[in-house]
């Protein structure tokens, strides 16, 4: 980490390292997790430099968040105190592990946030935003109830996640937004039609997650790959049949320009999204330190005009077979209207 300056999350943000760590993989939508070495991890990551560790609060139901919070508790306390919290909250769930909305209420987000607060054990959140715009409250109102809640010091900062240029817009008019989560990839690029135009208009930061399109264009996964019956990509469009072999021909491509850097296919496109602005802080969702250590090392990956050429080449912006998200999850997001 000390090859790379820090980056802030827009202008009014706290300061992070270039690179964050996604955790809710260490609880939920990927298949099974080893504690030990999810906790583990996130000491790694902390030792390392990484600062901002993201998380929702629905992820495992509370898990994740029970998870950091055992991590920082085990953590030296210098280590402790640099870790940076970065929330998402709003998504309702049932006991079987159902989704059913979202909840934008400010008395909702009051209530998501107490909870928060217990479960991770820290006195406030870093940055603090909704999953998913909750189409029946408006953003003012839920933006305005974390406004409340940083005048009251149990947050730091407003965040936004996927959420499209019109609601930015009005979201920031209410308050700061600190940065706005949002998926951001090789094969993922719809944001820079009118999102990130409009988020570097208005001084708003990007924490990009799904840089590997998990896992898709990690470089690690074969084409007779086989999804565990609690892993969402099983039924995600991006890795279903001819898709996801026509997917894996682009990695394919980005394997060859991988090999004569001397590097892996993960670091280079993670570099790629480094590469795109220091207002973007990629979210790299490492389970286990042989992950996070490849991941860590995009950081030394120098991509030239020339290298960019050739990656644009090899992985136009359109080329992504497949939406990234079922239709039904898809129609969630506000981002894509």
């Amino acid at each position: 980490m000390t090859t790379q300056t820090p980056r802030t999350l827009g202008t009014t943000g706290p300061q992070v390292a270039p690179l964050g760590l996604g955790c809710m993989g260490m609880s939920a939508l990927y298949g099974e997790a080893d504690r030990a070495e999810s906790i583990a991890t996130i000491h790694a990551a902390l030792e390392a430099g990484v600062t901002l560790l993201d998380t929702g609060d629905f992820y495992g139901m509370g898990h994740n968040e029970l998870l950091i919070g055992e991590a920082l508790r085990k953590a030296p306390a210098a280590r402790r105190e640099q870790a940076l919290t970065s929330v998402k909250f709003g998504a309702l769930r049932g006991p079987d592990g159902s989704w059913s909305g979202y909840d934008g209420r400010p008395a909702a987000v009051k209530n998501f946030a107490a909870y928060s607060l217990q479960r991770l054990g820290v006195d406030h959140i870093d940055v603090y935003r909704i999953a998913r715009l909750d189409p029946d409250v408006p953003i003012e109102e839920t933006v305005g109830a974390i406004s409340e809640l940083i005048e009251q010091g149990y947050v730091r900062h407003v965040g936004l996640s996927e959420v499209g240029a019109e609601t930015i817009r009005r979201a920031a008019a209410t308050a700061p937004i600190a940065d706005l989560q949002i998926e951001y990839a090789l094969i993922t690029r719809g944001i820079e039609e009118s999102i990130l135009p409009t988020t570097r208009e208005l001084g708003i930061g990007i924490t990009a997650y799904g840089v590997l399109s998990r896992g898709l264009i990690s470089g690690h996964f074969g084409r007779d790959k086989q999804f565990a019956a609690n892993d969402f990509r099983g039924f995600s469009p991006r890795f279903q049949g001819d898709n996801y072999q026509r997917n894996l021909d682009l990695v394919d491509a980005l394997r060859k320009l991988a090999e004569q850097k001397g590097v892996s296919v993960a670091q280079l496109a993670i570099a790629w999204v480094l590469s795109r602005g220091e207002d973007i802080v990629p979210l790299v969702g490492a389970r286990t330190r042989e992950r996070l250590t490849e991941s860590l090392g995009a950081l030394d990956v120098v991509l030239d005009a020339a290298d960019l050429a050739l990656i644009e080449d090899a992985v136009p912006a359109d080329a992504a077979a497949g939406e990234r998200y079922a239709s039904a999850q898809m129609a969630h997001l506000d981002s894509e209207r």
